[in-house]
């Protein structure tokens, strides 16, 4: 018996990448299993390797950045199984932004798909396990780079930190009227909500994600190479312009902390005369100390 026996999950953002696995692992503990996406093809193709497997399991579309879609899959999920255990929200926009070059546009699709979708999703989730008493579980994936992240992630980054402040806090307050004042209040309710900051992982997504930003090919892995568009392979290079200015950029140098910001410190190869003279004095006057011992213990014998 595995442990999600009986359990129904919906995972939002399912039929790839990371939640695509997260998937096939609830499949792989028993879960009946929802997933939601805005391609029918992934989708349609991971609930037949599921229900090939053995495994209850159902493709919904919908595009997460419109709330109504994301309320929409948890009533779909409970329509058709009559409950639901577990949410997760996988769904992610990584487009790449700066802080000057952001436009509005984008901006408000990486609110709409990294925190807006989540938060609706959310609320219809735990609206279910309220209203039948039932204990549940929320899992948002979120980001390391909540904590501060990469320059060309700025929107990203934005809205990730906004996911991980609606996670984080939720389990510290609940109003004396009994209302809870946010979503993890509802820890009395037994529902637990938790979050995931993992980091850069190898997805489709990310796959064509260099490709389309930063004017590269595909990495291909342990070999230090790419391959563009054109199949001709060539040795990988980093985008100069994400490196910023060349008096700002991190240089190594042989320091016990790594690295540091600023032009390198020349490091003295060899010692200067007067830290020579230093050194011999030094190690002569130690001399001096050992032979003066001995003759005050030949004396003293």
């Amino acid at each position: 018996m595995g442990l999600l026996e009986d359990k129904v999950v919906l995972v939002n953002g399912g039929t790839q990448g990371v939640g695509a696995a997260v998937a096939r692992a609830a499949a792989r503990e028993g879960a009946t299993v929802a997933v939601t996406g805005r391609r029918p093809e992934p989708g349609e193709a991971l609930v037949t390797e599921l229900t090939e497997a053995g495994t209850k399991a159902m493709y919904i579309r919908a595009d997460l950045a419109d709330a109504q879609q994301a309320r929409g899959s948890v009533a779909q999920v409970i329509e058709a199984y009559g409950w639901i255990d577990c949410l997760v929200n996988s769904a992610g926009l990584t487009s790449r932004g700066t802080l000057l070059d952001t436009t509005p546009e984008l901006f408000d699709a990486h609110i709409a798909i990294n925190l807006k979708g989540p938060f609706f999703a959310m609320q219809a989730a735990v609206a279910d396990m309220v209203a039948r008493k039932a204990p549940g579980t929320i899992v948002n994936i979120i980001t390391s780079s909540e904590h501060g992240g990469q320059p060309f992630l700025a929107p990203y980054v934005a809205a990730k930190a906004g996911l991980a402040g609606l996670t984080l806090p939720h389990a510290r307050l609940r109003s004396r009227g009994g209302t809870p004042i946010a979503a993890h209040a509802h820890r009395w309710d037994r529902i637990r909500i938790n979050g995931l900051n993992i980091g850069w992982t190898a997805t489709e997504g990310e796959d064509t994600t260099p490709r389309t930003f930063h004017g590269g090919g595909r990495r291909l892995a342990r070999t230090g190479r790419s391959e563009a568009a054109d199949g001709q392979t060539r040795p990988a290079r980093r985008d100069r312009r994400l490196r910023g200015p060349a008096g700002l950029r991190p240089q190594r140098c042989r320091h016990r902390l790594g690295r540091r910001l600023g032009p390198e410190r020349p490091r003295r190869t060899r010692l200067t005369p007067h830290s020579t003279t230093t050194r011999t004095s030094s190690v002569r006057r130690r001399s001096d100390q050992k032979q003066y011992v001995r003759r005050t213990r030949k004396q003293g014998n």
